[in-house]
């Protein structure tokens, strides 16, 4: 069995060792549905409504789809569905 020097060792940690990190803290949105509506909340508090007619697989959904979502870039994603919904 070989084995390393403390040289190759902390080599080797500086080579794994990302530059940076590009990913941005994730600010969760809250998600609820009411009425026929879908409202996201965003982190600052202000609040948009989409109609569920705008998304059929929503409007037909389960509990369980409609809380399979992630955050993305432009919106929010259910996953179950493959619905995007983007927002500003």
């Amino acid at each position: 069995m070989r084995t390393l020097s403390n040289f190759q060792i902390i080599h080797l940690q500086i080579i794994n060792m990302p530059l940076f990190s590009s990913r941005k803290e994730e600010k969760k949105v809250k998600v609820t549905f009411a009425n026929g509506l879908l409202f996201v909340e965003k982190p600052d508090g202000k609040q948009q409504a989409f109609p569920l007619e705008w998304f059929p697989a929503l409007l037909t959904a389960t509990d369980e789809e409609r809380e399979d979502w992630t955050q993305t870039d432009k919106g929010i994603r259910f996953n179950k569905l493959g619905v995007d919904v983007n927002f500003n």
